[in-house]
């Protein structure tokens, strides 16, 4: 099985893209019910359906048909803006890498999984050689094949192709909702890991949006009290307190500066803060962190933003501020299941809008629309 693991060969977006079957479809075109349909970017900034191949499961290999999909802020932000940091958007891409479904059938060698099987798919594939695999950290991995990521194809289609060794099983009380949820669920749960958030510890949460939101029920299920969410609209704020009541909510002034926003949130926490999840990656987020937590403490940062920014060094520095980082995630998708399936973390509400995998531009509209009020929108087949 590990000839699909560290093979970026065999999973070429080229072989797609030069394939007899591969078409771009028309506005309004209503494809059959059996085609791979899948939702595609491109250079130009255009979303559109595309129409595939059906793949053929290799040695190690299953087939899956996808049964949910979230868009996450990394698809919207390629459609929109043709890439992220090194990750740019060269030909035509498919979307999506918050999936689960069903294993359809399995290919030679895949013992451990059959069909009719309900997984969560992990969608970084690393190479499982280099020295960030071998110490476990292979999110790492130089040579990883994130599906989604430039030039790789996502997993929003209906059959797709993935190898059986990241692959996690879903208990029966487990819909693929929130299964395709464990991804984000994952992020949040890799910053709580590093962080080392602890029982009883002060938390301010910087930004309630998917992540954001995500990191709170974590941090709640951590034990983390009080804890403070902050974000530029108050109707996420409003969906944050309506997800843990007892957090405490702080509605950013855009013409304030992160010292006097600091201020604010440091008299509703009420005690020094102990740990920043910093979950925008905006400069003055991250500086208004910095300013709101108490000495020795750790500002961790998960959002992901502009290639070069600007912190108050020396208060870092006089304060003895620890500042941290977070890349993608290793080794939480089982915990991620666990804490779904044991009631610990209720990731449900977090799906504000459904759309039929035939209704994917649409369903891309409205994620990129804050006026619509989205938190996750969820494709559906």
């Amino acid at each position: 099985m590990s000839l699909t693991v560290g093979n970026p060969e065999i999973y070429d977006p080229k072989k797609i893209l030069q394939h007899p079957e591969f078409r771009v479809l028309n506005p309004g075109e209503k494809p059959p019910g059996t085609a791979n349909i899948a939702a595609f970017y491109n250079p130009a900034h255009e979303i559109h359906l595309v129409e595939k191949p059906k793949p053929k499961p290799g040695p190690g290999q299953v087939l899956i048909h996808v049964r949910a999909t979230g868009i996450c802020g990394s698809d919207v932000h390629f459609w929109k803006h043709g890439g992220i940091g090194s990750m740019i958007v060269t030909d035509e891409c498919g979307s999506g890498h918050e999936s689960a479904g069903e294993i359809i059938e399995v290919g030679e060698g895949v013992t451990e999984w059959k069909a009719g099987d309900r997984v969560a798919m992990e969608v970084g594939v690393p190479c499982s050689k280099c020295d960030a695999c071998k110490i476990g950290r292979y999110n790492g991995c130089p040579d990883v094949v994130f599906f989604s990521t430039p030039p790789y194809h996502g997993t929003l289609t209906r059959w797709h192709v993935h190898p059986a060794e990241w692959l996690h099983r879903l208990p029966d009380n487990v819909s693929f909702e929130e299964g395709s949820l464990c991804e984000p669920l994952a992020v949040a749960l890799a910053g709580i890991d590093r962080a080392g958030l602890r029982l009883g510890d002060p938390v301010i949460i910087c930004g309630a949006g998917p992540i954001g939101l995500v990191s709170l029920l974590s941090a709640r299920a951590a034990g983390a009290e009080p804890i403070i969410i902050t974000d530029l609209f108050q109707s996420r704020l409003d969906f944050a307190k309506s997800l843990v009541p007892g957090v405490r909510t702080v509605m950013i002034d855009r013409n304030a500066s992160p010292k006097d926003q600091a201020e604010v949130i440091k008299k509703v926490a009420g005690v020094p803060l102990k740990l920043a999840l910093e979950c925008t990656g905006v400069e003055s987020s991250i500086q208004t962190a910095i300013f709101s937590v108490g000495f020795g403490a750790k500002v961790f940062i998960i959002g992901v933003g502009r290639n070069e920014q600007l912190f108050p060094f020396m208060h870092l520095s006089a304060n003895e501020i620890d500042l941290q980082f977070q890349y993608r995630y290793a080794n939480q998708y089982p915990k991620a299941i666990r804490l779904i399936a044991g009631g610990l973390i209720n990731v449900k509400p977090l799906v504000t809008h459904r759309f039929a995998l035939e209704e994917a531009i649409a369903a891309f509209h409205v994620a990129a629309d804050p006026t619509q009020g989205a938190i996750k929108v969820q494709i559906l087949d």
